[in-house]
C-alpha cells in the first residue's frame, strides 16, 4: 500500500491507497520546510501521523508538499519520514502533486488557491514552465492569505462600510494593534489571514468584498496565467479551498481576461490516488 500525502501551509491530508482505492485518511498539522524546522517536522509525524498507522503495511510514501521545491528542502522532510516509516520516500512540490491530480497523463495549466497560490504549465509528465509565486508578501495573489491581507488592510484604512469593518472586528476579537502583532510578530501569519476566509464568503454578496475578491482573482490570472504562451491552448485547472469555495468569482475573473477553466477541485488527494493507481508505480 502506498502512503500519499497532500501538505499545505495549514494542514497535510494522508490517504493510505491499495489498488486505487483509499483505506485510511488522516489529519495532521501542515508541514512546510521552509517555515519549520526538521525537529518540528519530525515531532509531527512521531506524534500524529506514526500511531494512526501503527500496524498498518506501508510499503512507499509519496510526498506533495508546499516548500518542497528543492532538493535540500525536500530532504529534509523525506529523512523525517524514514525515521519512522523505512520504505521507498519521494517529496514533490504542492504543484507537481496539482499538476498530476488535475491533468493525470494529460497537459494542461494546474494552478492552486489555497492559504498559498501558485500555476505551472505541465505537458503530461513534467512541469515545463511556472511563475514563481513569491509568497504572500510579494505574490500569492488570489490565496486566502492575500485576501485576508487585502481584507485586513481594507478595514484599518476605512475602505470598507464602517458596519462591515466593525462586524468583522467584533467578530474576530480584534483590534487594530491586535491584528499588527498577529501579522507582524507571531509565527505563520499566510495562516492566520487565510482564516479570515470564510468572513470573505460570508459576505459577497456586498460589493466591497466583491470587488476585493475578484480583482484579487484578476490579478492571479494577469500576473500568472497570461503570462505563459500556453495560456489559450490549455485549460487552466485549480485546486484548492479557496477556489472551490469561490468558484462563481473565480469564473468571473476568468471570463473577464480570456482564460478557460477547465476542473476545480477542493483537495488534490482523489486525483492523486487516481494518478497513482493509473501510472502503477508506487515510487512515480
Amino acid at each position: 500500500m502506498i502512503l500519499i500525502a497532500d501538505s499545505g501551509s495549514t494542514k497535510t491530508e494522508w490517504c493510505l491507497a491499495d489498488q486505487g482505492a483509499a483505506v485510511r485518511r488522516l489529519l495532521t498539522a501542515g508541514t512546510n520546510p521552509y517555515f519549520q524546522t526538521p525537529e518540528e517536522i519530525s515531532r509531527e509525524i512521531r506524534e500524529s501521523l506514526r500511531p494512526a498507522l501503527e500496524g498498518m503495511p506501508v510499503e512507499a510514501i509519496c510526498f506533495y508538499g508546499a516548500g518542497c521545491a528543492s532538493p535540500e528542502k525536500n530532504r529534509i522532510v523525506e529523512e523525517a519520514l524514514a525515521s519512522y516509516f523505512p520504505v521507498p520516500i519521494n517529496v514533490y512540490s504542492d504543484l507537481v502533486g496539482a499538476a498530476r491530480s488535475l491533468c493525470g497523463d494529460r497537459p494542461g495549466i494546474a494552478c492552486i488557491l489555497g492559504t498559498g497560490s501558485n500555476s505551472c504549465v505541465y505537458d503530461g509528465q513534467r512541469i515545463t514552465d511556472q511563475v514563481s509565486p513569491l509568497g504572500f508578501i510579494l505574490g500569492d495573489e488570489g490565496s486566502g492569505a492575500t485576501l485576508g491581507k487585502m481584507l485586513v488592510g481594507d478595514c484599518l484604512k476605512r475602505q470598507l462600510p464602517e458596519p462591515l469593518a466593525r462586524e468583522f472586528m467584533e467578530r474576530y476579537g480584534l483590534t487594530p494593534a491586535l491584528l499588527l502583532e498577529r501579522v507582524y510578530k507571531r509565527p505563520f501569519p499566510n495562516r492566520y489571514l487565510a482564516s479570515f476566509s470564510p468572513f470573505l464568503r460570508e459576505h459577497l454578496a456586498e460589493p466591497a468584498i466583491h470587488r476585493l475578491v475578484y480583482d484579487s482573482f484578476r490579478s492571479f490570472f494577469v500576473r500568472n496565467i497570461l503570462v505563459y504562451k500556453e495560456y489559450g491552448r490549455y485549460p487552466a485547472h485549480f485546486v484548492g479551498s479557496v477556489a472551490f469555495h469561490f468558484q462563481e468569482v473565480l469564473r468571473e475573473a476568468a471570463a473577464s481576461v480570456g482564460v478557460e477553466l477547465g476542473l476545480i477541485r477542493q483537495a488534490p488527494m482523489e486525483g492523486l490516488v487516481e494518478y497513482h493507481f493509473k501510472v502503477g508505480n508506487q515510487e512515480a
